[in-house]
């Protein structure tokens, strides 16, 4: 029986022999746990074959259940999130994502590591919520180094992670946690420049950002245990924290130089109220209304509280979500031979975002200004004269303004986000003629909708109408209300600060809803495997006690996405057309596992394993293969060597694929830039010469007779673009791992594993705009670019698009881009040693040391090397060297444990201070920060607590972050790194130290 929240104190000992995973130290950290054997099958990660003590060439990385326990985490993406191996993300939690849970691997991408459940996928590439898995019922998570297409097909190219889920319960079983932030805010450089514009800062010790998760579980045998059915429903959900509940993410702090302090961004929206007048003698300025009350406009952030505003004081840190998972599983031994399983999985998460609740400024609408009547009784004499001049009190005339007002005292609004999706796999397994053969056939499918509701626009119409007021017997009164266009009109004061009329923002919102967009995607799955061990029919090594062992299969996978607009998106975002991509994949592959010598006096272990699969997508033009090839060699039961070489690859997804296909043309994005320019300083003027010479102009395919014409000029300076069109090719990427794995008999329980690894990444897909054409052919003359470039005889860049014009555009969309690389070494370790009467001590290890973070987006630029470094450039990247060293003591009869995990990311410094050798893209000297030049070493230690209060109860106590750290202070994080992420970036226990209590009850 497996339970489904497995602990340390709650593990079982096993009598049987240990069973491998395919890793030496994963399989260690299983056996001690008490996790080998779960009662089903044994699923091994990276292969098809089926035998008890499978081998891998490449390294796994295992996270128990133990462990997840110990760390009393709520969602999935915190468990992964603490190996070394990837790249740190939190999309369900912070306010710049959707609330998915994704994983990335090696500082490849999301869409370049493969995610699987038993094996199998969870869902459509890059469209995965893998929060659809609740913690309680994951026994194992795997992680698997590098390429493993030959295996599972497209997208394994950073690697695999695989997880594996408890099956085949018996009994009731309920598991809470509860966790909470207990945070010491603290003075630093952040709450100084907060305090100089004007903000306040949290300060003092804070209890915020509660957690919970309940799940219950129930299963039962039937027919002497022939049959197992289980089911089970978990809640999650997780309240808000803002950015300005953290004393370091108060205000976000930019800085202007390499020596200023630091400052804090300023809102254009101000709770006094912003007029920016479009006319007259004030036009451009950017005014507030005086906090005092006294009629009089004033320069914005001139002082006065009022006048300056935080525009992401409200934004969540924390992001408040409602999770529900519920499911089932089946198993029925139909006959000797034949072994019925199935599981559903269903989830439902609502997030959001809080916004501020404001007006918008007149630009998101149109072009139109707002308008106010110049005798307006708002506005005072002074007032009136800034807005209207000569007009102020003119009844028929009106000011044109912009006005952004900020509604403090009223209730913030929200950015939604609805996922919902199931999963559903069922399948048939089991073993025939002399159990030498085994067989799965399975089919799953899984369907998500993933919902983007937007913030509620004001609307523009009724604003106008607000603003447009007349006396009415002393009271003011829409001119609406007066003349029956608008009776529930309510009148605007946007000329005094601090409006607190809540009858007027019901008003101006009224009955409007966010924009919805909805997406869609879907993914079913066939999977059929036969595997077979050849030994049984003699086909073995004169040197070896295993046979050959083979597995052959075939999948079928079709694919759809896609994505619905309402009439509101299309409405407030200009765009929005519906659209649906399908396709379908057909894969067949083999594998071989061939022991040459195993046992021998003079080699303990030699053994070779090799794999293939064709696939064929009916969206590209070839067939492609992908394949491995791996070796295990130990010259002695202590010392196994072991490498792979193979060759994977990711296919462009289903919506990349549809898009290039789809050719269409429009016009927008660009104007010619070997035209006469507009100037910028004198946008009403003459034009100025292009910047580009002629011969770089030539580049572009244009007639040096013709550089710098105004007939080049198109119409608008909105010249036409081809949408798609390039044959997309998948990427490929050649993965190499070598390594040692040392298990001493002179040490009992110590298994300690190195291994190298080394993923060169070919034909990355890349998305062009039309100006990186442009500006490629421009400077470099390079072919790669030049070839999304097609001129009319006449040298121009427009056509019409209704007639599918062969040249005169410039091309946008997918191609295929250049290389990445990610280079490594895996350092593992696991060392059980027991205490006798005092109980037992388990050490567990992981380390990732980067030695290349690499890129190449094209042949004419430079290879870089972001190892390490973080900001303009490379991103966040991943520190050279990250481990985790947790460190067991079990009590006799495994009734309690204590559990210490040492966490440690290497120093990161910016990329403004990267030598030349790496390849970074040098940055001016003014980007360097004196005070800020990186991030120091961090280390965090996490301490858990685990006792049975009696046979039936667990109860649990951890402290992660135990000495509440506060992250690193990244200035100007957004402009460097693109993300709003509170002064910092990931991977940095950004709330501070979290205090979680957990229990189990077994009935």
């Amino acid at each position: 029986m497996a339970a489904l929240m497995a602990v340390p104190a709650a593990a079982q000992t096993n009598d049987s022999p240990p069973v491998s995973i395919g890793d030496p130290v994963a399989s260690a950290k299983l056996a001690e746990s008490g996790q080998d054997d779960a009662g089903g099958p044994i699923i091994v990660t990276g292969t098809r074959i089926v035998r008890l003590n499978n081998r891998s060439a490449a390294p796994i990385a295992t996270t128990t259940a133990a462990e997840i326990a110990a760390q009393g985490a709520t969602t999935i993406e915190e468990v992964t999130n603490r190996l070394p191996q990837v790249q740190v993300n939190s999309e369900q939690n912070f306010s710049d994502s959707e609330g998915r849970q994704r994983i990335k691997l090696r500082s490849l991408g999301y869409e370049r590591t493969l995610m699987l459940i038993d094996g199998m996928r969870i869902g459509l590439a890059n469209s995965v919520d893998v929060g659809i898995i609740p913690n309680a019922l994951v026994d194992r998570i795997d992680v698997l180094t590098g390429g493993a297409s030959s295996v599972y097909g497209s997208d394994a190219v950073a690697g695999v992670v695989n997880f594996v889920m408890k099956k085949n319960f018996s009994g009731i079983r309920i598991d809470g946690n509860y966790s909470f932030f207990n945070h010491n805010n603290r003075a630093s450089a952040v709450t100084e420049a907060a305090a100089r514009a004007g903000f306040n800062s949290p300060l003092g010790m804070k209890n915020d950002g509660g957690r919970a998760d309940v799940s219950i579980a129930a299963g039962t045998n039937l027919f002497d245990g022939r049959v197992n059915i289980s089911a089970f429903a978990d809640y999650r959900e997780s309240s808000l924290v803002r950015l300005r509940d953290r004393s370091n993410a108060v205000c976000e702090v930019v800085t202007s130089s390499r020596t200023s302090p630091l400052g804090c961004s300023r809102a254009s929206f101000t709770p006094a109220g912003t007029i920016i007048p479009q006319s007259g003698a004030f036009a451009g300025q950017v005014l507030v209304n005086n906090p005092s009350g006294n009629g009089t406009f004033i320069p914005i952030n001139s002082g006065p509280a009022g006048t300056s505003a935080n525009p992401y004081d409200d934004h969540a840190f924390q992001r408040p979500f409602h999770r529900v998972n519920a499911g089932g599983f089946l198993t029925a031994q139909l006959d000797d031979h034949v072994e019925l399983y199935s599981n559903v999985l269903w989830y439902r998460d609502k997030s959001y975002n809080t916004i501020l609740n404001r007006t918008y400024n007149f630009g998101a609408y149109g072009t139109d200004p707002y308008r106010v009547n110049c005798d307006n009784p708002f506005l005072s004499a002074s007032q009136a004269t800034t807005l209207c001049g000569a007009n102020a009190g003119v009844a028929t005339q009106y000011g044109t303004f912009d006005l952004r007002y900020r509604f403090d005292s009223q209730p913030l609004v929200r950015q939604q986000y609805i996922n919902a999706g199931y999963r559903i796999t069922a399948g048939l397994r089991g073993r025939v003629l002399d159990d030498v053969w085994s067989y799965d056939v399975a089919g799953m499918l899984s369907r998500a909708q993933l919902e983007t509701i937007d913030e509620p626009f004001a609307d523009f119409a009724k604003v106008n109408r607000a603003l447009d007021v007349v006396n009415v017997n002393g009271r003011p009164t829409c001119r609406s209300v007066v003349n029956g266009a608008d009776p529930s009109c309510v009148p605007f004061n946007a000329f005094a600060p601090f409006n607190n009329d809540a009858a007027l923002n019901r008003y101006i919102y009224g009955d409007a809803s966010g924009g919805i967009a909805k997406r869609i995607p879907r993914l079913l799955q066939f999977v059929g495997t036969v595997s077979g061990d050849l030994g049984k029919y003699g086909i073995t090594s004169p040197f070896a006690e295993q046979g050959l062992a083979v597995a052959v299969g075939a999948e079928y996978r079709d694919e759809m996405d896609r994505t619905d607009y309402n009439d509101v998106f299309r409405q407030n975002n200009g765009s929005g057309a519906n659209s649906r991509a399908t396709q379908t994949i057909l894969e067949g592959n083999v594998e071989l596992s061939a022991p040459l010598v195993e046992r021998q006096s003079w080699t303990h272990l030699l053994q070779l394993n090799a794999g293939y699969r064709l696939s064929k997508y009916n969206r590209l033009d070839n067939k492609f293969g992908t394949w491995k090839i791996e070796g295990i060699w130990s010259p002695v039961e202590d010392i196994t060597f072991r490498g792979s070489y193979n060759k994977s690859q990711a296919a462009p997804g289903v919506g990349a694929a549809a898009n290039a296909a789809n050719i269409f043309w429009n016009t927008g994005f660009y104007a010619d830039p070997c035209a006469p320019q507009i100037d910028g300083a004198n946008p009403n003027g003459p034009r100025v010469p292009s910047r580009f010479s002629a011969q770089q102009c030539a580049n572009t395919g244009l007639p040096t007779n013709l550089y710098n014409s105004a007939t080049l000029i198109c119409p608008n300076d909105a010249c036409t673009v081809r949408e798609g069109g390039f044959a997309l090719r998948p990427e490929t990427a050649y993965t190499k791992t070598f390594g040692v794995v040392l298990t001493p008999r002179f040490v009992k329980g110590l298994t300690v594993s190195v291994d190298r690894w080394l993923i060169d990444l070919e034909d990355q897909l890349e998305f062009f705009n039309p100006l990186d054409w442009l500006n490629g052919c421009l400077t470099t003359g390079n072919d790669y670019y030049c070839r999304g470039i097609k001129r009319n005889a006449d040298g121009t860049l427009s056509s019409s698009p209704t007639t599918s014009p062969s040249t005169g555009w410039v091309s946008r969309g997918s191609t295929n881009g250049y290389r990445s690389k990610s280079h490594g070494w895996d350092f593992q370790g696991q060392y059980n040693v027991g205490l006798g009467n005092v109980g037992s001590l388990d050490m567990s290890f992981n380390g990732t040391l980067m030695t290349l973070v690499g890129s190449q987006g094209a042949p004419d630029i430079t290879p870089r090397d972001c190892t390490g470094y973080y900001g303009s450039g490379c991103g966040e990247s991943m520190p050279t060297w990250a481990h985790q060293f947790r460190t067991t003591w079990t009590a006799p009869s495994r009734v309690a444990s204590v559990s210490l995990n040492w966490r440690h990311r290497s120093g990161m410094p910016m990329t403004a201070y990267a030598p030349a050798s790496t390849g970074i893209p040098a940055l001016p000297e003014a980007d360097k920060r004196d005070a800020y030049p990186g991030i120091k070493a961090y280390d965090w230690f996490d301490l858990a607590l685990t006792f049975d209060v009696n046979k039936r109860m667990t109860f649990r106590l951890a402290a992660n972050n135990l000495f509440d750290r506060d992250p690193p202070i990244v200035p100007d994080s957004r402009s460097r790194i693109g993300l709003l992420r509170g002064n910092t970036i990931m991977g940095y226990d950004l709330l501070g130290r979290q205090l979680v209590a957990g229990i189990s009850l077994r009935l």
